[in-house]
């Protein structure tokens, strides 16, 4: 979480602003000082959960909340983040497509589809059930870190779930889904007339919450050793009031 991160896109979103409000130099003397900082970040700047409540479709949202429930100033009053703060914690599975097709990343605009999930799933030995958090590898970060710039990695095309995923995740009953890209889905997305379809599926009508941002090469690499796909995860967000969606420092643990 610093200027240095992958908010470069044409958003409004930008990359978080560190401050120190206080040093040791400047506080009062004497043989104990201090040091005070503050930030400044959009919540979906970083490593992050989208809550239910930021995406609505023909005006409304997940259980059929409706946009009167957003507030300009308050946030929103239904499925904010703060609903999650005591359930991001369960069974994680890691799905890693690119070494599952033998590939060092997946290319921008490559779908993944149920199928794809599933065959990846079966492959590495690991079932995928009920209040599951499915954390899906593309390779992308690893691409960019190693290229040494973020590019357009935040808004640019990509490779992501597409469409079909729902079916997979959905007769799963999976709590969320997470990746390593900016956006989840596949960019271009699938249907050209309308934006984020699979955001709609997930977070407007099956209640799955979708995690963005997030660092999976380390897990990739143990997993891989190991050849164990599952762990302990925990990734609460912060219980930031009216907020639809929080950064967060997510552990895996096996």
């Amino acid at each position: 979480m610093d200027v240095t991160g992958p908010m470069h896109g044409p958003s409004s979103r930008v990359n978080p602003q560190h401050q120190m409000l206080m040093t040791a130099h400047d506080s009062l003397p004497g043989p104990v000082r201090y040091n005070d900082d503050a930030v400044y970040m959009p919540l979906q700047s970083s490593t992050q959960w989208d809550s239910l409540a930021h995406v609505f479709y023909n005006g409304e949202g997940y259980n059929g909340r409706g946009i009167d429930t957003v507030g300009v100033v308050s946030g929103v009053s239904a499925n904010s983040i703060t609903a999650l703060r005591r359930h991001a914690v369960g069974r994680g599975v890691l799905l890693d497509l690119p070494r599952f097709y033998d590939r060092a990343t997946l290319e921008p605009g490559d779908c993944i589809q149920a199928e794809d999930l599933e065959a990846c799933a079966q492959a590495q030995g690991v079932d995928v059930g009920e209040g599951d958090w499915v954390l899906v590898r593309t390779g992308q970060m690893a691409q960019h870190r190693d290229a040494g710039s973020w590019g357009d990695y935040a808004g640019g095309s990509a490779p992501g779930l597409g469409v079909s995923a729902a079916d997979f995740l959905c007769s799963r009953r999976v709590a969320g889904v997470a990746s390593d890209t900016w956006g989840l889905e596949a960019l271009p997305y699938e249907t050209a007339d309308l934006l984020s379809p699979l955001h709609i599926i997930l977070l407007v009508n099956a209640g799955v919450y979708i995690g963005e941002m997030w660092d999976l090469d380390d897990l990739a690499e143990d997993c891989a050793e190991d050849k164990v796909f599952e762990f302990f995860l925990a990734a609460p967000p912060l219980p930031i009031t009216g907020a639809v969606a929080s950064p967060i420092n997510p552990i895996a643990i096996k």
